[in-house]
């Protein structure tokens, strides 16, 4: 971003997402300095980058949770749209080396580039950089991938590293033998937490929906929506609170038995759940 003339004898810039200074004048002119001068602080000048530096905060992790919806969701993406937002840095971050599948289902390929044409560039799994013009893409949950591991490795060999957590984001695959009857996994039920205040902060940051007494994620798997749910306990309860179990629900709020749960609902409803537990209170000389 280019210096602007802020104050007599200085000029500022958003560096690495903060608001630097540098001298404008004299033997260290062009020198930035390692703090923000107190005649600065208050300039309006620092006030409109520091505004624009939390937009482009914001813009970031609007991005990248969009990238992240359209994963879980296995949403078809045009890639139209990938070409148009690509310039953008935010969208580049968010979205470069996201593993991709076009037309062949069976050919995955890591995003490297997206052209105004329309033409996208990837690494493929022989690590070879093809070209792809399919009408939508979609960025697959990773419990999709048959070869997951190879996927991994080979991923590794590339040095890739993902912004949206993709490849190397936890799985869980549904067991063969489930009850018929079944709604509910108590795998992660009974972590203590000092507060359900405490449990929902834990859910809030970790990115999950808190509604009533539930911590909630979204899903779309198999063209149907499903949301899985953890008890959380009522809100405004100011007493140790322990986890409840998963469960899910389909768009009309019924429950879902667990033999017709998708894997990717499945996936990500555990790995709500497992996230929850690992902030569980522990006592000392107890299990980890």
């Amino acid at each position: 971003m280019a210096w602007l003339a802020a104050g007599e004898g200085y000029e500022i810039a958003l560096v690495e997402g903060r608001v630097a200074a540098r001298s404008a004048t004299g033997r260290s002119a062009g020198r930035q300095l390692k703090t923000l001068p107190k005649a600065l602080k208050d300039h309006p000048e620092v006030d409109r980058l520091r505004r624009l530096a939390e937009w482009l905060d914001r813009h970031e992790a609007a991005c990248a949770a969009q990238v992240d919806s359209w994963m879980v969701s296995s949403l078809p993406v045009p890639t139209e749209l990938l070409a148009r937002v690509w310039p953008d840095e935010a969208w580049q971050s968010a979205l470069r080396d996201v593993a991709v599948v076009g037309d062949d289902p069976d050919e995955v390929g890591f995003l490297r580039d997206a052209t105004a044409s329309g033409e996208l560039k990837v690494v493929n799994l022989d690590g070879e950089t093809v070209r792809l013009s399919p009408r939508t893409v979609t960025l697959p949950h990773p419990v999709l991938l048959p070869d997951l591991d190879d996927v991994r490795d080979f991923a590794a060999e590339l040095g890739i590293v993902q912004r949206v957590e993709q490849i190397h984001r936890a799985t869980w695959r549904k067991p063969a033998e489930i009850a018929a009857t079944a709604t509910e996994v108590r795998d992660y039920a009974g972590g203590v937490f000092p507060t359900r205040f405490s449990l929902a902060a834990r859910a809030t940051s970790l990115g999950y929906r808190v509604s009533g007494g539930y911590a909630t994620c979204k899903v779309r798997d198999s063209g149907s929506g499903t949301e899985a749910a953890v008890w959380i306990g009522e809100p405004y309860y100011e007493d140790e609170m322990t986890t409840g179990a998963l469960n899910w629900h389909d768009e009309d709020g019924r429950a879902v038995r667990l033999t017709e749960v998708g894997p990717v609902a499945w996936s990500e409803g555990m790995r709500m759940a497992a996230a929850l537990y690992a902030g569980r209170k522990i006592e000392e000389g107890g299990d980890a």
